[in-house]
């Protein structure tokens, strides 16, 4: 599919089309949502753009793990309803000696595993064929991993009721793409116990003795936080289905920064930070040591999802790394099965404040501009050793907020 920054006049005739036009301080914008083509709480993608609409987000941006399948879907539904597209991906990756010292990064619960995302990727995607091949190494053992909790799963269901199963192949057809990931399995579960049970405390008994006699906290009513349940009693580490992931399942972050780069996005590390009780992992405790390491790795991009933090944690933190220098997003993720509002917000629901909004606009209209210059051949925010400049950064946030309004008003 082609681009629809393909059509966008050259730049300075961009510049003399927008002259005169007052641009706003900020719109809504969310820059990191999943999708179905992962997993996601929208069950298909009509929903996604119907809530953008209603919530008037006016940049969004996909994000699923692995996979760019969703692109050409996003990228046609952006367009019919006047919402600019960002092209986003994630990965996971293992940081082996931070595994080995019991660090813990991104992931509150797997020392060692990070999670890294890619933001403003070329549109169509495209990366080397080596990479690609390691790529498509990395979705491969997943799924292998997959089919073997699928596999225990029955095994435990089996003894309970012979006639029911759970398959991969059916999973994948009714309620993944190409991708099935644990949620998946979680849903599927609930479903299986909501259709052979015919009442709440039959459904329940059943998924407890999957739990090994644990008691629900879940009721089926509430479908997010049985799914929740499941997925934290069977499928996580120390869960009776849990299966642990091969190192292949893997890639190295210096890999997943080298796709990132020759995909045409910018290398960023999406920030955890305070859980409800006010702490951070162990490589996010201090700011200053995570700007140094951040910088070491040659990344100067965060993003954020609001809603897990404290509003005050979550300034001070935002504030030091603006003050930085580094380019910082928001989102809102939507990669569990409860339904938030797109519209980014502190953890309670707390509204953002407009210094907050405005340092997350400038993030979002660098990635535009990015996106822009990219399509017309150019460098764009990232040179291919990964690095940019505080000066480029700040004639980067003007140049997105034309492109953004040329999006928006003219186009």
């Amino acid at each position: 599919m082609k681009n629809f920054l393909d059509d966008f006049p050259p730049f300075d005739i961009l510049l003399k089309e927008m002259n005169g036009i007052t641009l706003p301080g900020y719109r809504e914008a969310n820059g990191h949502i999943h999708t179905p083509y992962s997993f996601s709480a929208f069950s298909d993608m009509d929903t996604v753009f119907k809530m953008a609409v209603e919530e008037k987000i006016a940049v969004l941006g996909i994000n699923d793990f692995y996979v760019t399948d969703g692109y050409d879907s996003f990228h046609k539904g952006c367009l019919a309803n006047n919402i600019f597209p960002l092209f986003n991906i994630e990965f996971i990756g293992l940081l082996k000696d931070e595994q080995k010292n019991g660090i813990r990064i991104n992931d509150p619960n797997n020392p060692g595993r990070i999670y890294f995302s890619g933001k403003g990727l070329d549109y169509p995607f495209h990366t080397g064929f080596m990479l690609r091949k390691q790529l498509k190494g990395v979705i491969r053992e997943s799924q292998l991993q997959i089919k073997a909790m699928i596999l225990k799963l029955n095994k435990l269901i089996e003894p309970l009721n012979p006639t029911l199963t759970l398959s991969y192949e059916d999973i994948k057809k009714k309620y993944a793409h190409d991708l099935v990931r644990e949620r998946h399995i979680a849903k599927a579960l609930r479903i299986v116990a909501a259709e052979n049970f015919s009442s709440p405390g039959e459904q329940l008994l059943f998924l407890e003795k999957l739990y090994g006699g644990k008691k629900s906290k879940a009721e089926p009513s509430n479908s997010a936080a049985l799914e929740n349940e499941i997925r934290s009693n069977l499928l996580k580490s120390g869960g009776a289905a849990f299966v642990e992931e091969d190192e292949n399942s893997f890639l190295e972050l210096k890999k997943i920064i080298r796709i990132i780069i020759k995909a045409g996005g910018i290398p960023c590390y999406p920030v955890l930070l305070d859980d409800p009780s006010g702490k951070c992992t162990e490589f996010e405790t201090d700011a200053e040591n995570l700007y140094n390491s951040l910088k070491r790795m040659g990344i100067e991009c965060i993003e954020l999802i609001p809603g897990r933090n404290d509003l005050a944690i979550l300034k001070n933190f935002v504030e030091f790394f603006h003050n930085k220098g580094f380019l910082i997003t928001f989102g809102t993720e939507h990669n569990t099965p409860e339904m938030i509002p797109l519209t980014v917000s502190a953890r309670g629901s707390v509204p953002l404040d407009e210094s907050l909004k405005k340092i997350a606009w400038e993030g979002a209209c660098v990635i535009a501009a990015h996106q822009y210059l990219r399509a017309e051949g150019r460098q764009g925010y990232v040179l291919p050793d990964g690095s940019h400049s505080a000066k480029q950064k700040r004639e980067l946030i003007k140049l997105g907020q034309l492109v953004i309004e040329y999006f928006l008003n003219k186009r």
